[in-house]
């Protein structure tokens, strides 16, 4: 399917002069004819002109949602359109493979991949995925779209190991993964009767002058909606998920609980080092979830070392059984994290008594945690 085809006329056609607007400041950049567009830029214009709920900073299989699509946005030079672009980084999950056997180390590389689309179409109830794609070239924006698909792990073939990557393909699509930075590329072939849309760019010679001119006629303030954001681990002390506590607390010992019961762990740390981000214990406030629903939520336990939902179970519905697809019983590992390669949320306070979570990649809190105690 194409997404840009079934979008209506205005977003189609506020989408193309964003590009064009982005395009023509190229100059600020590069000298080369072929237009620059950051990635991040991408992934903001594509937002704003759909009207897509933006997932870049969840660091998962998609950057942007529209209704039940998720689409993974991407930007690159057309080369000789049959480039490799990153499609996924595996170096928090080096353990998992690389000791394995060639075949069983593409195959376990091919498994992860397509366990974290599998959770990201869980964590924001997304049906099918695409890859929506900016090809670069001289005074031209190329439109590109094709499925975002899991690797055919049975179909596998064409294993050739290099001195810096392996390559193979699964009969549909053809991937290369790169040893020294553990990252999984894929072929885009991009031929001319590929592309859903052409938009030419007129770069501007002297972009810091029309800029200039544009900030001098107007200045907006723009105004965030994210008063704060920190990082909160799904484990204990060395990278442990407890057996009886935490996303397992269904499993502790002493008074009959919910299958569902967990509590997300907050180190004493965070709350050292902001003091003010979350309501006083016992205090509700309101946790909205990826997918737009609202959990009635609070801060427990002594030291108010437990992040939990109001009914005691909801938030575990949604991360063990929605999210992870454990079985009733089933406990969480470290290494199922290491599988989907989330082991942290962050949460955003978006006002007062209002916040978001979403996942985070692995290595995410202690990245937080170093940040701010610089």
């Amino acid at each position: 399917m194409s997404f840009y085809k079934i979008q209506e006329k205005d977003s189609v056609e506020y989408y193309r002069q964003y590009l064009q607007l982005v395009g023509s400041i190229s100059q600020l950049f590069s000298t080369s004819l072929k237009p620059f567009l950051h990635y991040r830029a991408a992934e903001k214009v594509f937002c704003k002109a759909f009207s897509a709920k933006d997932l870049a900073r969840s660091d998962l299989s998609v950057d942007a949602k529209k209704d039940d699509i998720g689409i993974g946005l991407k930007t690159f030079l057309i080369g000789n359109s049959r480039t490799f672009q990153k499609v996924a980084e595996f170096n928090q999950a080096r353990s998992l493979y690389e000791n394995k056997p060639l075949e069983d180390k593409i195959k376990s590389i091919s498994a992860l991949r397509n366990e974290r689309i599998k959770v990201t179409k869980n964590i924001f109830s997304i049906k099918q995925c695409i890859y929506h794609c900016v090809v670069r070239t001289d005074n031209l924006f190329h439109i590109f779209e094709e499925p975002l698909s899991e690797i055919n792990i049975e179909n596998i073939q064409d294993i050739l190991d290099t001195k810096g990557s392996i390559c193979f393909n699964d009969g549909e699509n053809e991937y290369s993964f790169l040893k020294s930075k553990s990252t999984l590329t894929k072929r885009f072939i991009t031929a001319e009767n590929t592309f859903v849309d052409r938009i030419p760019i007129n770069i501007l010679d002297d972009p810091l002058e029309a800029l200039k001119e544009l900030i001098d006629k107007q200045f907006n303030t723009v105004d965030t909606t994210i008063y704060e954001t920190i990082y909160l681990p799904l484990y204990g002390k060395n990278k442990t998920v407890y057996e009886r506590s935490g996303l397992n607390q269904w499993n502790a010992r002493g008074r009959e609980r919910d299958i569902n019961e967990i509590y997300i762990p907050i180190p004493s740390i965070i709350h050292r080092l902001f003091p003010d981000f979350f309501p006083n214990r016992e205090q509700p406030f309101n946790l909205k979830l990826p997918d737009g629903r609202i959990l009635p939520s609070k801060i427990c336990q002594a030291g108010g070392k437990a992040l939990m939902s109001h009914s005691n179970k909801a938030l575990g519905q949604w991360i063990l059984r929605d999210v992870l697809q454990l079985k009733e019983g089933e406990i969480l590992t470290y290494k199922k994290l290491q599988e989907i390669g989330i082991d942290a949320v962050r949460i955003d306070k978006i006002g007062n008594l209002e916040y978001e979570i979403n996942f985070s990649e692995i290595g995410s809190f202690e990245s937080f945690l170093e940040d701010n105690q610089q």
